[in-house]
């Protein structure tokens, strides 16, 4: 008898109740228990796994063995061992391969009819809870390539990702039925639905689902993958871009691409199993994909997830103590939300947010990032305040996972995003005007970066290389093939600067590197000086085409409620704080800042649809 059941059994008690477990639960649970036979599930499968080269790159889901009585998630449907994700995992696969058994009669169809799905896209849009992993890791135990989709996408997007990417079957819950099937129906790619029961229903331990004829098969195909280090080159996901910059691409990242990712943050951000970490992050971008879920469960961590991002409930879970969440990882508009939050309940009547909250988290939390944009130096302050909390701010994108890092013990400097993760090598480079060369203005890893004589806070491209690096974009070899330098070196295509021994980004090469008269200006410096103002909510600093100055450094706005200011009440309010030639020359007000999931403005787009006169064609 296995006591280590019991909170599988337990799962169906609300998630706001974990904390008060009642006999009658106990006596349910352990009477339900008796009838079990001992299970076997996943201990006799990857057991022999252990004696592999333990500098074999083994996947997520197959490093769960070594967890497998460990709480790995709650949400808001209940509590999930890692025994848990394995067997829902296991059989949501076994259910794809028999959708895909379908097509052998299909006339361009040659796949092994034991793994149908090997190789082949899968599409998937999930809920915030535990269907994505469940879906996530059977996609993979199928020997099939995820496609993480956006809920918030219209069709015409989710159409576009099911077609570039190939998928040859979509995946999705019961709530987006209406959303998957049009693409499905226009597309003629095979819809598979998936219940509450898919990941959360109860089953017998004995009722295992790698105990039968194909799960065995599936054992030996994987045991023959870790043996031979092949899940090292073996496409895992596909996820793609924002798209700020041109047509999203496909950013094909490999298990090894993956592995690399993850051991860098476990190693400079001290994960370790006994981490908890709060997600309340989309589910279709590196940071929310593998930074906040992929990493705990790597490790044998927690994490607790949110159905969506709502500021008071993530205050309320961010104050829990049941949970012991530890780690929080967010970006600066999620910082910025809960910042609003603060205020505007602090002097309610129904405040929930304690007068102490400072001596609260800094006790309860060893660790809050921030990522995927830049950190506006107010919002950070604001939070340091309120929280108690240094906000650790790094550096990553979808092509490289991430990058740069601010200290985790250390002194974090605000507007910087710190050195290489380990693993990380980086160099900081001038182009010649041809495009076949460059000079090296500082280069290095996460033990040490070194400026060249005489070129020290000179700004250039950053490259990066490293095993964290994406194999290829989808489809698009010209693509891959320009995103390197002949070296092999990764064109990030971000501009930055080595400053007092500390990276700092000046911005997206294309839209925030503002070429103005005979400067090189950064965007992003500029919004950091105009959050300062005191009636300016949001920000986004543009360069429009100018006949005189090359590009006009303009300002668009967000201005906080009642609060409004006119050009030249702005430019006298720069005139102490920036350069000249950082003063904005032109000005535009809105009520909100289109802004996409992961807080990112595409600034061409804006810049084409407020001001459409700079850009007509001559």
């Amino acid at each position: 008898m296995m006591l280590r059941s019991v909170p599988r059994l337990l799962r169906r008690i609300s998630w706001s109740d974990t904390h008060s477990v009642t006999k009658t639960h106990v006596h349910y649970a352990v009477g339900k228990l008796l009838s079990f036979q001992e299970p076997v599930f996943f201990r006799s499968c990857f057991c022999r796994y252990l004696s592999i080269d333990s500098r074999h790159v083994t996947p997520v889901f197959l490093r769960a063995e070594n967890f497998r009585e460990r709480t790995a998630a709650v949400t808001q449907h209940g509590r999930y061992t890692y025994e848990d994700l394995l067997h829902y995992s296991a059989a949501l696969a076994n259910e794809f391969n028999e959708v895909a058994s379908s097509w052998k009669n299909e006339p361009d169809y040659t796949k092994d009819s034991r793994f149908p799905l090997a190789g082949e896209r899968i599409a998937f849009l999930c809920e915030n809870d535990l269907s994505y992993v469940v879906t996530q890791w059977a996609v993979w135990m199928c020997g099939a390539v995820a496609v993480p989709l956006c809920k918030s996408h219209p069709i015409s997007e989710l159409e576009y990702f099911a077609d570039d990417s190939g998928a040859k079957l979509l995946v999705c819950c019961e709530s987006y039925r209406d959303i998957l099937e049009p693409v499905s129906q226009n597309h003629n790619i095979s819809l598979k639905m998936i219940t509450l029961d898919d990941f959360s229903g109860d089953y017998d331990d004995d009722c295992h689902h790698l105990e039968t004829d194909k799960g065995r098969r599936l054992r030996h195909s994987l045991e023959a993958l870790l043996v031979d280090d092949t899940y090292r080159y073996t496409k895992a996901q596909i996820i793609y871009t924002s798209g700020t910059t041109g047509r999203p691409k496909g950013v094909v990242h490999t298990f090894g691409n993956l592995d690399a990712q993850m051991q860098a943050m476990i190693s400079a951000w001290g994960w370790t199993s006994s981490d908890v970490i709060l997600h309340v992050l989309p589910l279709h971008h590196v940071h929310g994909i593998v930074n906040v879920l992929m990493t705990p469960l790597y490790c044998g961590a927690m994490f607790f997830m949110l159905p969506n991002f709502d500021p008071k409930e993530v205050w309320k879970a961010l104050l829990r103590d049941d949970l012991s969440i530890n780690m929080f990882m967010a970006v600066p508009t999620i910082y910025a939300k809960l910042i609003e939050e603060y205020d505007k309940q602090r002097h309610a009547d129904n405040k929930y947010i304690p007068d102490n909250l400072p001596s609260v988290l800094t006790e309860k939390f060893r660790l809050m990032v921030s990522g995927s944009a830049a950190l506006p130096q107010p919002v950070m302050k604001k939070w340091e305040d309120i929280t108690g909390h240094t906000l650790l701010e790094r550096y990553g994108m979808t092509e490289v996972g991430m990058a740069l890092t601010n200290p985790l013990h250390g002194k974090r400097v605000p507007g910087t995003v710190g050195l290489p993760f380990p693993g990380v090598s980086v160099q900081i480079v001038e182009h010649d005007k041809q495009g076949d060369g460059y000079r090296i203005l500082a280069s290095g890893d996460s033990q040490n970066i070194v400026a060249s004589p005489g070129l020290e806070n000179h700004s250039g491209e950053l490259l990066i290389k490293g095993d964290n690096v994406f194999s290829e974009y989808w489809n698009r070899p010209d693509a891959t093939a320009d995103a390197f330098m002949k070296d092999g070196w990764f064109k990030t295509g971000d501009t930055a600067m080595y400053i007092d021994g500390v990276i700092k980004i000046v911005g997206r090469t294309s839209v925030d590197v503002i070429k103005s008269g005979a400067y090189k200006i950064s965007a992003l410096d500029i919004e950091r000086h105009l959050l300062e103002h005191f009636g300016i909510k949001d920000v986004a600093v543009i360069g429009l085409p100018d006949e005189t100055w090359g590009q006009m450094i303009t300002a668009v706005l967000v201005m906080k409620p009642g609060e409004t200011v006119t050009l030249p009440d702005l430019q006298a309010w720069c005139k102490d704080k920036m350069a000249p030639y950082h003063i904005p020359r032109n000005l535009k007000i809105l009520d909100n800042m289109p802004r996409n999931a992961m807080g990112k403005v595409n600034k061409k787009e804006l810049a084409k649809s407020l001001f459409p006169e700079h850009f007509k064609e001559s």
